[in-house]
Formats: C-alpha cells, structure tokens, sequence
C-alpha cells in the first residue's frame, strides 16, 4: 500500500463536541470518576429492536448500509446508560473486500462458500483492493453515527485481526479446532506469514481510515487467539498485531488526524498477556478466564485494562452477590 500524505486543504471532519469521555480518558491511563461500561455485541439480537430490523434486512445489507447500520448501532443507548457505541458491522467485511463470497447462514453463523484450500488460492485475493472505496459504506456508517450520537458518548471501530481473519479464510466458517489453518503454520508456514502480512497492511489501512471518519477509540479483535500455543502465537499472530499498532498510528497521524486509544483483544490468550502489554496497544481487554489482579501485576501499570465480565454473567439475579 501506498502512504499518502493529506493535502494542505485537508481539515478533520467537524462533530459535535463530547459530552461524555470517560472511557477515552481511562484508555490513556488517566483518573476517572468510575469505570465506563460498553458490551462488545452491543448492537444485536438480544434486542427487540435490532430483531425488527433484521428480520427486514440481511445481515450483510446492514452492514453495508449507513443508515440501516447507523440506526442499529445507537438502538442500546436508548435503553442504556453506556458510555461508548461500537459502530455495527463485522470483521469479515475485510475477506469481503479482497473478493471471498461470505454469507450470513441462519443458525450456523458464516459461511465461506469457496475458502482457501491451498496457498496457490492466495492469488485470488484482490490485495490491491483500494479500501477506501470497497469499504466507504463502514466509514460513510461511522461519520452518520457520530453526528447521530451528537457528542453523548464516544463512537469505537473495529477490525479483525489477521490470524482471526485468516482461520475464517482457510476454515469456512467457524470451527472448534482450527485443524485446517493450523495446519497452514506447520505445512506452508513462509505461505501462511506472507497471508498475515497482506491482510495485516488491509486491516491497518481499514483501521486509519475508520479514524479519518470519525472513530474515536479502535479495537482489534483476535478473537481466535487462544487456539494457538505461546510459540505459535509470538511466530505469526504477535507481529501482525504489533504491525498494525505502528501502522494505524503513522497511518493516522499521515491522514491529518489526531490520535485515538488502541485496544487489542486476544482471547484466550492468557500466555501472551506481558507480550501484548508491550505491543504498541492503549488497552488489553481480558477475557472473562484472566484476573484482573494477577494480569495487572503480569503487565505492569503501562497499559490499561479492559473487561473481564463473563457475557453468561448478565443473567445473574441482581441479589446473587455475582
């Protein structure tokens, strides 16, 4: 990809000014007067609302959508009092956008029709794609919705991260193993490093233009991280995930913008928690297995810590004590 500097004429976008920065001046490490609270599906269809809209539209017509995807993602902050939005969309609009068919299967989840199936697939891929035009409907949903929200509470993007991507790719679809992209490490491990790189340089531009559009706080999902091992992980998906942070911040910085706070979310990946504190990233979010004292004292006071509530938790009685 080619960096390209922002003209002289260039000014960032003008919102309406921020009523409500606590979980921006947490990400950074200052004082706050209590903890912000966001859920990562905010926006889904554990509502009414959301439900009524979907069963309209295709998952993927939301997505691509500004208004539809607008409207879904500030539906919980008329029923709750949260401090952030995370605007509606799906980290598989990245495969989306270098040319794999994927659809959104009633009770099964996605589906990749055609996945990769060998590392010749790989040249299919349309890594030339230009990310500013394959993906304006996410950066058009993100400049609407910051103005919609008129300053009540920060707008967070997102993106995939590449080894999370890149299962998806190889897998199909979800999957309890892995079996077939773990095999890519071991079988095409020079293949496999070559895929993460491409995707990475997509995820990070996808990121820098999300902040160009109005996202004030960034989240990278490597949701997939806990099937691979501490060896595996530091060899293909850490320096993806440390690429990306140098990247987005140059990227950003390039584009005109100020910068934003970075969190970087490796489930299940307990074993890498002093490696991600040095990452590059603001934040670690912790998934609900990780104590947040035990990671506190693992990482040191550099970073700030995000989670760990166990999503099952919420149907807790509110005299459980839990």
């Amino acid at each position: 990809f080619i960096s390209i500097l922002p003209s002289r004429n260039y000014r960032p976008m003008e919102f309406p000014p921020l009523q409500n920065d606590l979980i921006l001046r947490s990400a950074r490490g200052l004082s706050v007067e209590r903890v912000p609270v966001w859920v990562m599906r905010q926006a889904g269809r554990y509502l009414p609302e959301f439900r009524d809209v979907r069963s309209k539209h295709d998952f993927f017509e939301i997505c691509q959508t500004p208004e539809l995807a607008c409207q879904v993602t500030l539906q919980p902050l008329e029923r709750f009092d949260l401090d952030a939005a995370i605007i509606f969309c799906d980290i598989l609009v990245i495969p989306q956008a270098l040319g794999m068919e994927v659809q959104m299967v009633p009770k099964q989840g996605p589906v990749f029709p055609t996945p990769l199936d060998s590392p010749l697939d790989i040249q299919k891929l349309h890594f030339d794609v230009n990310v500013c035009e394959k993906l304006k409907y996410v950066f058009d949903a993100i400049t609407l919705t910051r103005k919609r929200i008129n300053g009540r509470v920060p707008l967070l993007g997102f993106s995939g991260a590449p080894w999370t991507l890149m299962s998806y790719m190889i897998e199909g679809g979800g999957s309890k193993t892995l079996s077939k992209c773990k095999a890519w490490l071991y079988k095409h491990p020079d293949e496999s490093r070559m895929l993460l790189e491409k995707i990475s340089h997509l995820v990070s531009e996808y990121l820098a233009q999300q902040v160009k559009a109005g996202a004030q706080m960034l989240q990278v999902f490597e949701s997939n991280a806990g099937y691979l091992g501490p060896e595996m992980f530091k060899r293909f998906a850490l320096p993806c995930l440390q690429s990306i942070a140098v990247t987005v911040k140059r990227r950003v910085s390039e584009l005109g913008c100020d910068q934003v706070p970075l969190t970087v979310f490796a489930k299940d990946a307990h074993y890498a928690l002093e490696e991600l504190a040095t990452s590059g990233y603001d934040v670690i979010s912790l998934d609900w297995t990780m104590d947040p004292q035990q990671s506190r004292q693992r990482v040191g006071d550099g970073v700030t810590l995000q989670g760990n509530l166990d999503p099952c938790g919420l149907y807790a009685s509110p005299v459980s004590g839990l």
